[in-house]
């Protein structure tokens, strides 16, 4: 058995040719930021539209404050009367932009 140089330079050059080929259809796109109405960010003010029953259609708008993303879910800091919080992680579909929320209601 001989090592036969040009086989082996030959196998390099296919492999490199096919990652360059194939490995930006691998990657993900990055979510437009200006497109996507459900991009939030850390320290976000937000209203969470909360329903406390699934059949009730009395929707309560609690003012809140993003804390946490992940993929499919938001966490947010809800304060409580007595300037103590909780955090909720919530559908993003539940919440909305707050550009208006003041201090002084939180």
């Amino acid at each position: 058995m001989t090592f036969d140089f040009r086989l082996a330079v030959l196998v390099v050059l296919v492999l490199l040719i096919n990652l360059a080929i194939a490995f930006p259809s691998w990657a993900e796109r990055a979510p437009s930021l200006t497109s996507n109405p459900n991009y939030f960010q850390v320290g976000q003010k937000v209203i969470w539209l909360y329903k406390a029953r699934t059949d009730s259609s009395d929707i309560q708008r609690i003012p809140a404050e993003v804390v946490k993303l992940s993929s499919k879910q938001v966490q947010i800091k809800v304060y409580k009367h007595n300037n103590e919080f909780v955090n909720r992680w919530v559908n993003p579909n539940k919440l909305e932009n707050s550009q208006k929320v003041k201090r002084s209601v939180l």
